[in-house]
């Protein structure tokens, strides 16, 4: 009697198989797409401080699949009397919403069966430090615009890359983030 192996299917590294079982476990039991992420955040000194990162709660469980934390530094440019120990928090929210971006165009287009072969992104926000500064209350604190350009070669037509950008635009967390209001609520612990 002759086996056959089911060969994974994998495009951009992604496995289209484990996306697709993804997917349809969701549609089946629609709590699982419920996650928390969580992150601990340290001052060390001036401007610089760490950020820890490890466990979350999605898929219907707490998961345990970091054995090592993430740790992200998180400091100033001389210029803002930082030492450079890290980017600061504006830098990091472009390294977010590019990383955003880059997965959701990734992973749908190897769900669209298209191949990307590269792809990059240049990302730049415009920031006014008046109101960070306590100097005008006219002037929002965080970036007035950001503007992202990318370079991707595929093997799809234009049209086709311009719909999956489209498309990613719409179903990115990041972008989401950014563009609309969160309720965010903060107070202190004893």
């Amino acid at each position: 009697m002759a086996t056959q192996t089911l060969a994974e299917t994998v495009v951009n590294g992604v496995s289209v198989d484990q996306l697709v079982g993804t997917i349809n476990a969701i549609k089946a039991k629609p709590d699982l797409a419920r996650f928390t992420f969580r992150a601990r955040n340290e001052w060390a000194n001036g401007g610089h401080s760490r950020t820890t990162i490890q466990g979350f709660y999605g898929a219907g469980r707490e998961d345990t699949s970091r054995s090592t934390p993430f740790v992200v530094e998180g400091d100033e440019p001389p210029v803002l009397l930082g030492h450079n120990a890290g980017p600061n928090a504006v830098e990091a929210v472009l390294h977010a919403l590019a990383s955003c971006i880059s997965v959701g165009f990734i992973y749908n287009a190897a769900a669209r069966g298209i191949r990307v072969d590269s792809l990059e992104f240049n990302l730049e926000g415009d920031l006014d430090l008046h109101a960070f500064l306590g100097l005008s209350d006219q002037t929002r604190p965080g970036y007035q615009n950001i503007r992202l350009t990318y370079r991707v070669k595929s093997d799809a037509s234009p049209e086709t890359l311009d719909a999956l950008c489209d498309y990613v635009q719409k179903t990115s967390p990041v972008l989401d983030i950014i563009r609309n209001p969160v309720a965010v609520t903060i107070e202190r612990q004893d």
